[in-house]
């Protein structure tokens, strides 16, 4: 499968923000990775749909929209109309899965399940085949600059070998202490769509995204 490196913009420095959102995508990146938290499912708050809007407007790329919302089901027809290409929920905030996956996709969206560190691939039990995407977190969710969760590797492996035995096509994305040192491990585990943040907002970006891609290769 091909590799993909989603930059997330909650590391970009909001003054210029869609200056920075185009410097990467000139650079290469694949996707923009753009983390909606609301202050109930994790305690951070960061940005709604005016601010997605608003960028929409500074790059082509796939809007890669992680909702750490509670409830996200409520705001899916919202956030498809401000721009989102794929949405990501957590399985642990949905009452109903497999119906809020049918939902985004009757959008014309792609539809991803994100699940945090303690939760069992066993959520996906029932839903991989509504699923275009698994984000698995390799940090607990809610703030950046987290270290790397070392156990998430087997967790990356595993369900990579159960897409393959079913013959899915379902992409892994990671997200949460993704570096120079942790990308050719998760990516040898099986992951292929990458979320950086610090690792492409912090310093140089059109440097950093040419050398992450490069590794990626």
């Amino acid at each position: 499968m091909k590799n993909l490196l989603a930059p997330s913009i909650l590391a970009a420095d909001f003054c210029v923000l869609g200056e920075q959102i185009r410097e990467a995508d000139e650079a290469g990146a694949d996707y923009i990775h753009i983390d909606v938290m609301d202050g109930m499912f994790v305690p951070s708050i960061s940005f709604g749909m005016p601010v997605v809007s608003s960028i929409r407007r500074a790059t082509g790329k796939l809007f890669d929209v992680h909702m750490m919302v509670q409830d996200p089901e409520r705001y899916l027809k919202d956030f498809a109309a401000c721009g989102a290409d794929s949405i990501t929920v957590h399985a642990e905030c949905c009452r109903h899965l497999d119906r809020t996956l049918q939902e985004i996709r009757e959008l014309g969206l792609r539809a991803g399940v994100a699940l945090n560190p303690a939760t069992p691939l066993s959520y996906l039990d029932y839903v991989l085949d509504k699923t275009d995407m698994v984000l698995l977190m390799t940090v607990n969710p809610g703030f950046g600059g987290q270290a790397f969760i070392e156990s998430s590797l087997e967790k990356i492996r595993t369900l990579r070998q159960r897409l393959d035995a079913q013959g899915l096509e379902t992409d892994i994305e990671v997200d949460g202490g993704i570096n120079r040192k942790t990308l050719p491990r998760v990516l040898e585990a099986g992951a292929n769509v990458i979320v950086a943040g610090s690792a492409v907002f912090g310093g140089d970006i059109c440097k950093n995204v040419k050398e992450l891609k490069e590794m990626m290769k």
